[in-house]
């Protein structure tokens, strides 16, 4: 009886094996959620509009900030505070605006990452351009960032 009941449920495991790469599949196809690049890019409309309210609401209140450049052929690692972020944008006198390209989302549960080119103009002007990260966390009021790194450079920035 014992071989019977071993038997049946293995014969039953061989039956579902197959259909695993079709769940794994649908899950991959159906992608990440879109809230998580609307998120990022509402992060970028408070800039150009330089509303600190807006920026505040999809900023994470643990949220870190951290700028990788070159400087004399040397890697520079800057730590900055999120709160001195959104305080300059709130006194820029110009619209600061952070164009994007092609975004890469990834989304596991609750977590996520961009990973995009962008430009950044103050007015008119092209400032610097480079890549962002973003990581952003599922909350109960819904996708916060919580760490944002980027690289910046001078040269190379035509998008």
């Amino acid at each position: 009886m014992r071989n019977l009941v071993t038997t049946a449920a293995l014969s039953a495991l061989a039956l579902l094996i197959p259909l695993t790469p079709l769940v794994a599949q649908t899950a991959v196809a159906e992608g990440p959620d879109p809230e998580i690049l609307t998120t990022v890019q509402r992060l970028f409309d408070a800039m150009r509009a330089r509303d600190t309210v807006a920026l505040r609401a999809v900023l994470d209140s643990s949220a870190r900030l951290v700028t990788t450049t070159t400087r004399d052929g040397k890697p520079v690692l800057r730590a900055g505070s999120m709160d001195r972020f959104v305080g300059g944008v709130g006194a820029a006198t110009q619209s600061l605006d952070e164009r994007i390209f092609e975004p890469e989302v990834r989304q596991d549960d609750n977590l996520a990452t961009v990973w995009t080119r962008y430009t950044f103009y103050v007015g008119t002007r092209l400032s610097h351009c480079g890549y962002d990260s973003f990581q952003l966390f599922r909350s109960e009021a819904g996708w916060k960032v919580i760490h944002i790194a980027d690289t910046q450079r001078r040269e190379g920035c035509a998008p």
